[in-house]
């Protein structure tokens, strides 16, 4: 314990700062963008302009909403529970601000290169839908409690097809590590596993060794089918459309944070805009190379320019999440809510059963093959 002190309270406070804040500063950055994002793809899509006073063609205008809501008086119903109404605000961020520790955005910055990264990213995860519970129970509102429970049960059950197609990867690659998941697809976007893995020889960074060939085209249409299921098991715990019934504004006002404003609310839009990058980073780390360049190397490495090399990492591990971000924008605007019965239906009698027979096939063939 003693040495543990020193190292974090020793020379290596800077450096344990500065990890621990990148992140935020990307999240901040981001969901600027990702509102801005928001609000001018809507507009697009419904041939209208969007807001175009704030700035030139209004691209300041997510910074004046964050201004806005910093101002607001921050209320509290007189019959909630108040310590654990202020508390709940905070949870779903926490725990989305906690997974970005093991997301690898390039081969040189990993917050946290944890061998179990993949059961860290699923268990931290989950802790938000605590927060959601404690929200909608502690506003005293019946509306925010029917949208909590909602969101509980919703979240829960599409946690298992999520886990299930993280694992499906797991068990191909032999590793938990997502640095390992990301390396074992390198050299060209004909190695992503959306596209059926390495066609050759991979050395892990723990020594392991995935024996691969063109045969691994077998398991093009089952990591596919995989990624397809985790997407839609992902937009589903990100209550985004067409899965947000928790705040359906028709029926339930605003779901479990009606009764939050100012600075509380704003933290759980945070935490959304958090999540759906999170969301986004592991279906890139799983199916789509990670940080891996569709080329198969960046030019830094060419140049032999190690920190040009990283940057560029960092570029493109950005720009897949960024995509799969717009492609969540562009159906909440594009689809209609599922009642209660059909999101059900669609996770236990669809993703579920669909999930464990790709997993058994995938096992099968990883053992035989």
């Amino acid at each position: 314990m003693e040495a543990l002190l020193q190292d974090l309270l020793g020379e290596n406070l800077l450096t344990t700062i500065v990890y621990c804040s990148l992140p935020l500063v990307f999240i901040l950055v981001y969901a600027l963008l990702a509102i801005l994002g928001e609000v001018k793809i809507s507009a697009w899509m419904q041939d209208r302009l969007g807001p175009m006073r704030t700035g030139p063609w209004g691209i300041i205008q997510p910074l004046a909403d964050v201004l806005k809501l910093l101002q607001k008086e921050d209320t509290t119903p007189g019959t909630a529970n108040k310590p654990l109404y202020n508390l709940a605000a905070f949870l779903p961020f926490m725990a989305s601000y906690a997974t970005f520790a093991v997301l690898p955005f390039s081969s040189e910055y990993v917050g946290a290169d944890l061998n179990l990264g993949a059961f860290y990213l699923i268990a931290v995860s989950s802790i938000a839908v605590v927060g959601i519970i404690m929200a909608g129970w502690s506003s005293n509102n019946k509306y925010s409690l029917y949208g909590a429970v909602r969101s509980a049960a919703q979240i829960i059950s599409y946690e298992v097809p999520a886990a299930m197609a993280v694992l499906i990867i797991v068990l191909f690659v032999g590793s938990l590590n997502l640095s390992d998941i990301t390396v074992a697809q390198e050299g060209g976007f004909w190695n992503w596993f959306v596209f059926g893995g390495p066609k050759g020889e991979v050395t892990l960074a723990d020594g392991g060794v995935i024996s691969a060939s063109w045969a691994n085209i077998v398991y093009f249409p089952l990591f596919g089918a995989t990624f397809l299921i985790y997407y839609v098991a992902g937009l589903a715990e990100t209550n985004r459309t067409p899965f947000d019934i928790p705040e359906a504004e028709s029926e339930l006002v605003s779901g479990y944070h009606t009764e939050y404003s100012g600075m509380k609310f704003a933290m759980f839009f945070m935490a959304e805009y958090a999540n759906m990058f999170v969301v986004s980073a592991v279906a890139v780390i799983l199916f789509f190379g990670g940080w891996q360049s569709p080329y198969g190397t960046t030019i830094g490495d060419l140049a032999g320019i190690r920190w040009l090399g990283a940057v560029e990492e960092f570029g493109w591990f950005t720009v897949k999440g960024l995509f799969f971000v717009f492609v969540m924008i562009w159906l909440r605007w594009t689809l209609p809510r599922l009642r209660v019965d059909q999101l059900m239906h669609v996770c236990w009698k669809v993703l579920i059963p669909a999930t464990f027979a790709i997993a058994l096939v995938v096992g099968a063939l990883v053992l035989v093959v």
